[in-house]
């Protein structure tokens, strides 16, 4: 996976609501409902209850992050 793509990807994206998978250690996984609220050149942000939350491209592509478009 290219981030690259991935940036077009979240950027056409924008304001859609997502489901933001965060997969800690020892097989936490912490999952927030949000929107797409923010793109920078490094990082995109999700805003959650009111809260920025914010996640990397490279998250995405480790497989630390997953985002399920709603």
């Amino acid at each position: 996976m290219n981030i690259n793509l991935v940036k077009e990807e979240i950027s056409k994206k924008m304001n859609s609501k997502v489901i933001v998978s965060v997969f800690g250690l020892r097989n936490r996984v912490t999952r927030y409902e949000g929107i797409i609220y923010k793109i920078y050149p490094n990082l995109f942000t999700v805003l959650i209850n009111g809260e920025e939350k914010s996640f990397t491209y490279g998250d995405l592509i480790t497989g630390d992050v997953k985002l399920k478009y709603l």
